[in-house]
């Protein structure tokens, strides 16, 4: 690409980045120290930012100065907290999709069989699968902080519910818990492992 296509191409990712973030061109140029008519000029593809501000508007909008000197497409070149805002919302409405199931499932049962006792039991299952779903999204996206939480959810979770169902059988067998303890210190190890490993890899530049 020659000069003023990079200049039109960096416009059009700055004027993207900025209306997502709901800001204005004034607000922008403020927090850049600049006059909102260099903002505008820069959008219009007259003229380039130097390197010091574009990893300026790189770091502010939680993006890489390669995202913004190179044609994107919109999906992707969205600031890191509307990224973050965006994956929490798909992560909610999924895990309230399992509870609308488990809520469907308590209604039938209800209906259909009004003798069964233990039919608030869906809830109950609703809580690891919901997990599991929680877990999936984490993996896809890194959150590394809530592959733990929703792996341990899931281990105590599934335990309560293997309990609650023979319980409902008569059998009490609350020692079922006490396989809980160690897959939760090996989940802990794991991760603190994997951490120790990927901060190494990082410091030799593996």
């Amino acid at each position: 690409m020659d000069e003023t296509e990079i200049a039109q191409t960096i416009g059009k990712n700055i004027t993207r980045l900025r209306k997502s973030a709901n800001m204005t061109q004034l607000e922008l140029a403020e927090k850049l120290n600049y006059s909102d008519k260099s903002v505008s000029k820069w959008e219009q593809g007259n003229g380039i930012p130097d390197v010091r501000i574009l990893m300026q508007i790189a770091e502010l909008f939680g993006v890489s100065l390669d995202d913004l000197v190179h044609e994107q497409r919109e999906r992707k070149l969205m600031p890191k907290n509307m990224r973050l805002l965006r994956r929490t919302v798909i992560m909610a409405c999924s895990a309230l999709l399992v509870w609308l199931i488990a809520v469907v499932a308590f209604v039938l049962l209800r209906i259909l069989a009004p003798e069964l006792e233990y039919s608030w039991q869906a809830f109950v299952y609703a809580v690891p699968v919901s997990a599991v779903v929680l877990l999936v999204f984490a993996c896809v996206w890194k959150f590394r902080w809530l592959r733990i939480v929703t792996i341990s959810l899931i281990i105590w979770t599934s335990l309560a519910c293997i309990f609650l169902t023979l319980w409902a059988f008569g059998h009490n067998v609350w020692l079922i818990f006490l396989i809980g303890v160690p897959l939760q210190f090996l989940t802990i190890f794991f991760f603190l492992w994997w951490k120790k490993g990927s901060f190494r890899r990082k410091r030799t530049g593996d």
